[in-house]
């Protein structure tokens, strides 16, 4: 066991003496170490009942024979950390979770792992360090949210945010807006719709690193608990058999991963982070791969912010396996690839059925013939731009507008909100991606904004930072080369006309190569906007959203 390298023989005398310290007996530090690595906090709501789930997770591992040692990460709440500086550090998160993981498992050789995430970053930040540290493993998150309700209709945070600018337009009165406070967040758990911790919860488990139920099950539903109990047992039985991350997590499980992802329509930060989990497996997912999967795989499910349905939906209609399940009748995602449940995905699949054909709708009868995400190139975006095109509503697929430009989120809002942006016109926001925000904000503030007033359906917003999975509407992100490496994003001036055609992958900056040439020659770097501590450090290191945002 490698564990051995801490307890066993004489010279390790010292060290079972500082495991009995902390009231540990013999048998039990004979037995596997399984180190569980826990995000609970009382700052983040899918996150307040963590400790429940390890609980759990401790009793699956003593059931197996196991011993569990508990440690902790941090976790940034997206909702609570948008439109102000704390939304600078979310991103840059997810490498500090990565690397502190790396830290304990490396300095306490643990036989095995179990990972509890739930929110943003700190899912794809645990499965970063799961596939660098290939030490046995499984993940098993908090679960989803249930929806609220408003006025008997559905409603999440994604509704609040939008009420913003609903109340701005004088749409919505503040007393309708605090009653729509008190009731669109019943508890605990990822906030309820296709947002990105659903998305990358779902996509762990259509990755094989979670087990069937991982990103569908109810936080609240006594389900999840068992499925925790389980993924404490099911590590010990990983460990035995010496089934390591990267013998589930191969290429062609990503691919299987973007399958899903597309045909869920999830959010467009999957593609930051899918990249940057596969980069941990020595693995290059490129966003041509991302593109060319998104153009064979039809979108069959239609959850918030841009459909009816919340993930307690599409948990009842069968969940992940049954999506997986639907693609792999057409060959869309390849059934025998390993998964953490110790059999490859045929064997889970068997017994799988779509229990709603309207939320996960069969592939001849789509929402839409390709996937959620497109990427787009042109001489705005040469290295790549991203859309979440399942959520743009269809007469905005193509466009052509004059520009708005705005060198930061706050500035871009504040506009917003006084009803100076025009229909038909679209908004720049720059200086906000990697490097330059830097921590590359997500602008839900923005794109909630614009929807509440009535403009997401006339106004398209590009930005060179990135967007929440709740942002619906023409809103293309991680636009690449971005600004602050001297981006053509960055030589746009008000009034330029943009053309946008989704359909066929395309964004340019309507101006000749010898003004674009003139205005490069003009163009300086910035001031950094952020001189010391971590996010200085993060600046200095950080690669293009292009490669997944990650630290080189």
């Amino acid at each position: 066991m490698r564990s051995d390298l801490m307890k066993k023989g004489l010279v390790r005398a010292p060290s079972r003496a500082l495991l009995k310290a902390m009231g540990l007996t013999d048998e039990e530090i004979i037995r596997p170490l399984i180190g569980v690595v826990n995000s609970a906090n009382e700052v983040v709501p899918g996150h307040i009942h963590l400790d429940q789930i390890a609980n759990a997770v401790k009793a699956g591992i003593r059931i197996a024979g196991g011993t569990p040692l508990e440690f902790r990460t941090i976790g940034v709440c997206d909702g609570l950390a948008m439109g102000h500086e704390g939304m600078k550090y979310s991103l840059a998160s997810r490498e500090l979770i990565a690397d502190s993981i790396e830290i304990m498992a490396r300095a306490h050789p643990f036989d095995g792992l179990v990972l509890i995430p739930n929110c943003d970053k700190v899912v794809p930040g645990m499965l970063m360090a799961m596939l660098r540290l290939n030490l046995p493993a499984v993940v098993v998150s908090g679960g989803p949210m249930l929806a609220g309700k408003f006025r008997r209709k559905k409603a999440d945070v994604i509704t609040v945010f939008e009420a913003v600018g609903q109340v701005s337009a004088g749409r919505m009165s503040n007393q309708e807006l605090e009653e729509l406070e008190n009731e669109a967040c019943p508890g605990c758990g990822s906030c309820a719709g296709m947002f990105t911790a659903n998305s990358m919860n779902c996509l762990t488990e259509a990755l094989g690193l979670g087990l069937p139920g991982n990103g569908t099950i109810p936080a609240i539903h006594a389900g999840r608990i068992r499925l925790a109990k389980l993924a404490g047992m099911k590590v010990m039985e990983l460990v035995s058999r010496e089934l390591r991350p990267r013998d589930i997590a191969t290429e062609d499980a990503f691919k299987n991963a973007i399958a899903v992802d597309m045909a869920l329509g999830c959010s467009t930060n999957t593609v930051l982070h899918v990249s940057a989990i596969a980069h941990e497996a020595n693995l290059n997912i490129s966003l041509e791969q991302f593109d060319k999967i998104s153009s064979m795989t039809p979108h069959i499910c239609s959850l918030s912010p841009a459909g009816p349905h919340h993930l307690e939906d599409l948990d009842q209609a069968g969940g992940i396996q049954a999506v997986l399940k639907e693609l792999a009748e057409r060959g869309l995602v390849n059934p025998d690839v390993m998964t953490a449940t110790g059999s490859i995905l045929k064997d889970n699949l068997e017994k799988i059925t779509i229990l709603d054909p309207e939320i996960i709708r069969p592939l001849d009868r789509p929402y839409h013939e390709i996937g959620g995400i497109a990427i787009l190139y042109g001489n705005l975006a040469p290295e790549g731009a991203v859309v979440k095109q399942s959520a743009v509503a269809g007469e905005m697929l193509q466009n052509r507008g004059k520009a708005k430009v705005y060198d930061s989120e706050e500035t871009a809002v504040d506009e917003i909100l006084k009803g100076e942006i025009k229909a038909g016109e679209i908004i720049v926001i720059r200086y906000e991606g990697p490097k330059g925000g830097p921590g590359m904000r997500e602008m839900l503030n923005p794109t909630a904004s614009l929807a509440g007033m009535g403009l997401d359906k006339t106004v398209c917003l590009i930005t060179d930072g990135r967007f929440s999975g709740g942002t619906r509407g023409a809103a293309i992100g991680h636009v690449s080369p971005e600004a602050a490496h001297g981006g053509p994003i960055a030589l746009v001036r008000d009034g330029d006309e943009i053309t946008i055609d989704i359909p066929n992958k395309r964004i340019d900056l309507n101006i000749s190569t010898e003004e674009f040439e003139t205005r490069k020659k003009l163009w300086k770097p910035p001031k950094p906007k952020i001189t010391e501590g971590y996010l200085a450090r993060y600046a200095d290191h950080v690669s293009s959203a292009a490669q997944g945002a990650i630290l080189v």
